[in-house]
């Protein structure tokens, strides 16, 4: 690594958002790799103090560890910019782009990347009748997936193999959620690739024990879902998928580190999402795919925080 651009570097982590276990989990991970790189470390955790107390005077930089709403979807990344303190990961409009799903999918089919089909739902004009038209002008068929639209970590994701387990999904989620979006359930191999300051480094392939990589698979180690590292695809599929994370990347202007999350089904990739602060834990996948391309994971923190700065 380079000399240091940074001494004194406030981690933030923990927040209020449904992922505020993981990203405590990642916050302490990166806490210790950039500990041992000599940084001097302190930490900040929005779910105690708002963000305003953060004394720009006794830090040089940020290192985001949130996940979720309010730490991934632009809102901390607002206070960053207006307190003008370097921070790292993507920006304020990309990381609001990236974390709605309905816009980021725009996103991917004004440039020509495969995305499941889907459909939006707002809580304020749900019918019935109008979803099973849209359904149907859009040839969605089941199984459909029912997800929020700006969650991270497969949270609220159910998979609805009919139209009675699709409405009471949709009606239990419109209780704490005010936008959905209902997509084809792709099937296929599932594969993900990183993406560190504008370079793809590597795509992994996971066989979930459960029905699909969801929050228990992700994180609970008894539902351990099997990693395959290279995913096992041809060289020019493998390739193919680094290309495309790359191009996703770009064109919702991302910084540091982003995961893409493609299915691939019948020699096509589906974009599912791209995540722009992906988990830092011992079961994240960014950080075995940087291990398996001979980063250490204290060189791939380093590296998001020597990338660090103010979006503007």
């Amino acid at each position: 690594m380079s000399k240091k651009k940074f001494k004194k570097v406030l981690v933030v982590l923990g927040g209020t958002s449904g992922e505020r276990t993981i990203s405590l989990e990642s916050g302490r991970a990166c806490i210790k790799a950039l500990k041992k790189r000599g940084y001097k470390v302190s930490t900040f955790d929005p779910k105690v103090r708002n963000f305003n107390l953060i004394d720009k005077k006794k830090i040089d930089v940020i290192f985001n560890a949130l996940h979720g709403r309010d730490g991934e979807d632009g809102v901390a990344q607002s206070y960053f910019e207006y307190l003008k303190i370097p921070y790292t990961h993507s920006g304020v409009v990309s990381s609001f782009n990236a974390m709605n799903k309905i816009i980021s999918k725009e996103i991917f089919i004004k440039n020509n990347i495969k995305t499941p089909k889907f459909i939006s739902i707002n809580k304020s004009n749900f019918h019935k009748n109008l979803v099973q038209r849209q359904l149907s002008q859009k040839t969605i068929r089941f199984p459909i997936v029912s997800k929020p639209i700006n969650e991270g970590s497969s949270l609220g994701v159910v998979v609805c193999k009919n139209k009675k387990k699709l409405f009471k999904t949709i009606k239990n989620l419109l209780k704490k959620y005010d936008n959905l979006i209902i997509e084809e359930y792709i099937g296929g191999q599932e594969i993900q690739a990183a993406v560190i300051n504008g370079e793809p480094i590597g795509a992994i392939e996971l066989i979930p024990k459960r029905e699909f990589y969801d929050y228990k698979a992700k994180y609970t180690k008894k539902a351990k879902t099997q990693h395959v590292m290279p995913a096992r695809l041809s060289k020019k599929k493998y390739n193919q998928v680094l290309k495309i994370s790359k191009k996703t990347h770009k064109i919702l202007g991302c910084r540091g580190v982003t995961r893409s999350d493609f299915k691939f089904y019948k020699n096509n990739f589906y974009l599912l999402e791209i995540n722009t602060q992906p988990g830092m834990t011992s079961l994240s996948l960014v950080p075995e795919i940087s291990n398996y391309k001979g980063i250490s994971f204290e060189d791939l923190v380093e590296k998001i925080l020597l990338d660090a700065s103010i979006n503007k």
